[in-house]
C-alpha cells in the first residue's frame, strides 16, 4: 500500500493510492483506514513530506559491515529540516563543503518503547527515501552535528510511504544534476532495521509519524546551489529536491 499527504485547497491530506488516484483518508496510522470521499488525480497532485514526525533520529555510524565494531549510536536532527519532493534543499556557502545522503527511512506506525525483535514489523507503517543533508566541514567542529545537519532543508522525506518493504536489501542511487554520484544497497548497512528500533526504543518512545534515518551506505555526493539531488531506491521511488543558496 502507498501512503502520501499532497497539498489541497482545504490544506495538507493524507492519501492512499487506490485505482490509480490518491484518496483522501481519514488517518494513516490508523488499524483501518477510513476513506473519507474525495479523491485526486496523480497528474498535478503536490506531494508533500509522506510524515510529520515529532521525533526525528539519524543512525551515526552504520554505513558498512564493519561498524559493528563501533557502539550502534543515533543523533537527533531538528524536524523543522523536514521537507518534501521538490522542495529547496538551503545550503550557506559559508559552513563548506555540503553532501546529500541517500538512506532508507523508516515511518513508525505506533506508539512503542522497549521492543523486542518479534514486535518491531508491527511497529512500522512503511518505508520512504530520506536524505540526511550534512555540511560535513561542520562535524569536526561539532560533535553534537548541530551545525552540520539542522539546516533549513537539510531532512528530505518522500516521495510517499510503502508500507510492503523488505528492507534487507533495498537498492539506493543517488544523482546529481543527472549523473550517477553513488549506488549501494540497505543490505551493507552494519545494524539492520530491527537492531536499530530495539536499541532506540530502550531509550526513548517512538510514536505514529516519527522517522529514524536507518543509515548511509557510502550513497552520497557533494551539492552546491543551482544543482538537483535525486535519490532512488528500489521499490519506493525516486525524490528530488534542488539545491539553493541561503
Amino acid at each position: 500500500m502507498r501512503l502520501a499527504r499532497i497539498a489541497t485547497d482545504s490544506g495538507p491530506r493524507p492519501v492512499c493510492l487506490r485505482d490509480g488516484r490518491w484518496h483522501e483518508v481519514a488517518d494513516p496510522y490508523a488499524d483501518t483506514l477510513t476513506f473519507t470521499g474525495p479523491a485526486h488525480d496523480l497528474d498535478g497532485a503536490r506531494l508533500l513530506a509522506p510524515a510529520e514526525p515529532r521525533v526525528l533520529l539519524g543512525m551515526a555510524h552504520n554505513g558498512a559491515p564493519g561498524d559493528r565494531a563501533l557502539p550502534l549510536q543515533a543523533f537527533m536532527k531538528s524536524t523543522r529540516t523536514v521537507i518534501g519532493p521538490e522542495d529547496p534543499i538551503v545550503v550557506d556557502e559559508g559552513l563548506g563543503q555540503v553532501n546529500v545522503e541517500g538512506e532508507l527511512a523508516v515511518v513508525i506506525g505506533r506508539t512503542c518503547r522497549r521492543l523486542r525483535p518479534g514486535d518491531v514489523p508491527s511497529a512500522i507503517l512503511g518505508y520512504t527515501i530520506g536524505n540526511d543533508v550534512t555540511a560535513v566541514e561542520q562535524t569536526a567542529l561539532d560533535d553534537k552535528l548541530t551545525q552540520a545537519k539542522h539546516g533549513d532543508g537539510f531532512t528530505p522525506l518522500g516521495p510517499w510511504i510503502e508500507t510492503d518493504l523488505d528492507s534487507g536489501d533495498v537498492p539506493i542511487a543517488v544523482r546529481v544534476n543527472g549523473v550517477a554520484v553513488a549506488e549501494a544497497s540497505t543490505r551493507q548497512l552494519a545494524w539492520n532495521v530491527s537492531e536499530q528500533l530495539v536499541h532506540l526504543t530502550r531509550y526513548l518512545t517512538l510514536g505514529p509519524g516519527d522517522v529514524v534515518l536507518t543509515g548511509c551506505p557510502f550513497t552520497l555526493g557533494p551539492v552546491k546551489p543551482g544543482d538537483r539531488a535525486e535519490i532512488t531506491l528500489g521499490g519506493i521511488g525516486t525524490l528530488a529536491n534542488p539545491v539553493r543558496a541561503l
